[in-house]
């Protein structure tokens, strides 16, 4: 039995809340909150009458930590959910530590202004000592973990699919299928088809940056760095077929290349299809997708999140989305002094997603993890003092969770590999 506050009211966090609904038992009572209050209302009178859960709702700009502690002081909820922006993650868990109540996200920290000084000279400094150049990363969440020691409080980062689930196959796979894990093929599928000429199925701010950034792979100790889709594969996916897909860098080889012990090479594909690519290309070619701000007649603005006004919004796809996602993990190690090769993964369909909670699999996929990691840290079986990525812990009872609530899983020991 427990209390929640959940900052965010976007696609994402739509599914969470259902799935946290569903959940009673756990989440006896929820606080929607965002700086929107009219959308958490609805939604709150969406799901009344069809739960046990009690629903209140509540307003807060996440960037500020001060309204963030007069409402978890208000509240007193057990812990915080952040569903919300990964630019928001640092201020909700400043929130966090000074209310005493454990943190829960799906994605890591991205600096919102990346021409900040300070943010500067730290990007600069990774580069040159890692050559390492993405604007996202885990360093600025792990320096919480002496300060969520101290406090005797949980915060657990990045319990979305990728990362997150993808994480917990890896932990799954290492406790029953290998001795020693060599290679990790991350690999992202979203066979849907939304009907646009172009469109993002997350917040295309995000999505954008992170598609149109180098790309990097994690081998034999350290980063290998790529040009922007420059590594492209093949892949023949189970129930979607065979579809383009590319390198990216992705946040969850950064902690698996931490946490899973020997592991040689890791490497994040996602697929794409022309037209996306090719409108993506042109977006930035004429400079939509720079971050840095401009001036337009007397104003500023940053064009990529004009481009973000002028995109349909991805929590409007879901109607219009048909088709599935393949998500999962391909591994190659030894069990036994024997080569071994395992593929683990998710397939979820759109139509089904909508039908159930109003949202297509892309939010789903994300949603869903979101209330189990959630659950764990509440029901204190994923909870001890510090900073944690989900496959530090026992990864059977997220495993288990993932099937009773609508993303069940296969391991395929015959998979096709990617070279």
């Amino acid at each position: 039995m427990g209390r929640l506050l959940i900052i965010g009211c976007g696609g994402v966090a739509s599914v969470a809340i259902h799935k946290c609904c569903q959940n009673s038992d756990t989440f006896t009572e929820i606080c929607i909150a965002s700086r929107t209050k009219s959308k958490c209302d609805a939604l709150k009178e969406k799901l009344e009458g069809t739960t046990k859960t009690v629903i209140t709702t509540a307003q807060v700009d996440a960037d500020n930590v001060e309204e963030l502690k007069a409402l978890i002081n208000s509240y007193k909820p057990q812990a915080v959910l952040n569903v919300a922006l990964p630019y928001q993650d640092l201020t909700i868990m400043d929130a966090c530590l000074a209310c005493g109540v454990d943190y829960i996200d799906t994605a890591n920290y991205e600096p919102e202004d990346t021409d900040d000084p300070e943010w500067r000279a730290i990007y600069e400094k990774r580069c040159k000592d890692e050559g390492f150049t993405a604007y996202f990363d885990y360093s600025w969440q792990w320096a919480y973990k002496e300060r969520f020691e101290k406090a005797g409080l949980t915060a657990l980062l990045g319990t979305g699919f990728d990362p997150g689930v993808t994480s917990v196959f890896s932990a799954y796979a290492l406790k029953h299928y290998f001795d020693e894990i060599e290679t990790i093929d991350i690999l992202d599928c979203n066979g849907g088809d939304h009907g646009y000429p172009f469109a993002t199925n997350f917040n295309p701010e995000i999505n954008l940056r992170e598609v149109s950034a180098n790309g990097s792979y994690w081998e034999n100790g350290h980063w290998v760095e790529t040009k922007p889709m420059e590594i492209k594969r093949v892949y023949d996916f189970p129930q979607v077929g065979e579809k383009d897909m590319y390198l990216l860098h992705h946040e969850e080889i950064e902690s698996l290349a931490k946490n899973i012990p020997g592991v040689k090479r890791i490497r994040f594909f996602m697929t794409f299809g022309q037209s996306y690519l090719t409108h993506m290309k042109c977006l930035e070619n004429v400079g939509m997708l720079s971050t840095s701000p401009i001036n337009f007649e007397g104003k500023e603005i940053v064009p990529i999140q004009f481009l973000k006004a002028l995109l349909p919004d991805p929590a409007s796809l879901g109607p219009r989305t048909v088709g599935k996602t393949n998500i999962g993990c391909i591994y190659t190690g030894t069990k036994d002094g024997k080569k071994k090769t395992i593929y683990i993964y998710n397939v979820c369909d759109h139509q089904e997603c909508y039908r159930e909670v109003g949202s297509q699999a892309i939010s789903y996929t994300t949603g869903v993890p979101a209330m189990i990691g959630t659950a764990l840290v509440m029901d204190k079986v994923w909870k001890k003092p510090g900073v944690f990525n989900v496959e530090e812990f026992d990864p059977d009872s997220y495993m288990d969770m993932l099937n009773r609530y609508g993303l069940p899983w296969v391991v395929d020991e015959n998979p096709q590999i990617v070279e």
